[in-house]
């Protein structure tokens, strides 16, 4: 359900500063990068990288960047540059780390702040970020002032089934039941997560899509990333699980 911040109450880390509350980026990364139990390995980065296609010769921005393994990942493609924004110093931090030895760059920043003159980028992508801008629309405008004519936009989000509401739970085991309520509600959602409570932003699949057409984005790909067998090792109850609720929204654009 909606939880706006009650007076007298801390007030919940909002966008990359949240990662930067003791011991957030470790547990994030751990999981991130634990192979068959995390779900952007097995769901989200396939979906992503099917979807990406060809990147040799491309300048590639990246907002809230992470620890930047996709932009190795690019360069290693044939990128002709990589940009990695994000605004957790602690984020900025690893992202450094992982680029090291390459040409690409990170820079610690706040997404909603990010600005760069027309044709700067061919391609932009956001992994699992947007979910914690308030001002959707700016953000989406600014992509599309500094794309080149032709150039894509690429986004995964957390999917909406899942931001619309939080059931209390036990973390002792894998959750296998999930509630949505509040769906058509749009707005902030506070909730605990990685030892900590942070704020996402919920939207609807027709509010990302409508985002995107108004900031005169032509929609190429809209996905909810299933989970890929491929990836599970073996794992068939694992896989069993991950089919039963979409965790990832990806869409992607063409600016005319």
């Amino acid at each position: 359900m909606i939880t706006p911040h009650t007076p007298g109450e801390p007030r919940p880390v909002q966008g990359g500063a949240f990662y930067d509350a003791p011991q957030v980026a470790d547990r994030y990364l751990r999981h991130r990068h634990s192979g068959v139990h995390s779900p952007n390995h097995v769901m989200e980065e396939p979906a992503l990288l099917d979807e990406l296609g060809l990147v040799a010769g491309l300048r590639v921005l990246d907002l809230g960047c992470g620890d930047a393994a996709i932009g190795r990942t690019l360069l290693a493609s044939g990128c002709r540059s990589y940009l990695g924004i994000d605004g957790s110093t602690e984020m900025t931090r690893a992202a450094k780390a992982t680029l090291a030895g390459t040409p690409g760059r990170v820079e610690r920043m706040d997404i909603e702040r990010f600005s760069a003159p027309p044709r700067t980028f061919d391609l932009i992508i956001s992994r699992l970020a947007l979910h914690y801008v308030d001002d959707l629309d700016a953000v989406l405008a600014g992509c599309r002032h500094c794309l080149s004519p032709g150039g894509r936009l690429l986004i995964t989000v957390v999917h909406p089934v899942i931001t619309s509401h939080e059931a209390r739970r036990s973390t002792e085991q894998a959750r296998t039941d999930w509630v949505v309520d509040d769906y058509f509600h749009p707005g902030a959602r506070r909730r605990d997560w990685l030892g900590n409570t942070v704020t996402w932003y919920h939207r609807t699949i027709e509010d990302y899509v409508t985002a995107l057409t108004r900031a005169q984005f032509a929609i190429t790909a809209l996905r909810e990333c299933p989970p890929r067998p491929d990836r599970f090792a073996g794992d068939m109850a694992e896989l069993a699980r991950r089919r039963r609720v979409p965790l990832f929204l990806l869409l992607a654009g063409s600016r005319a």
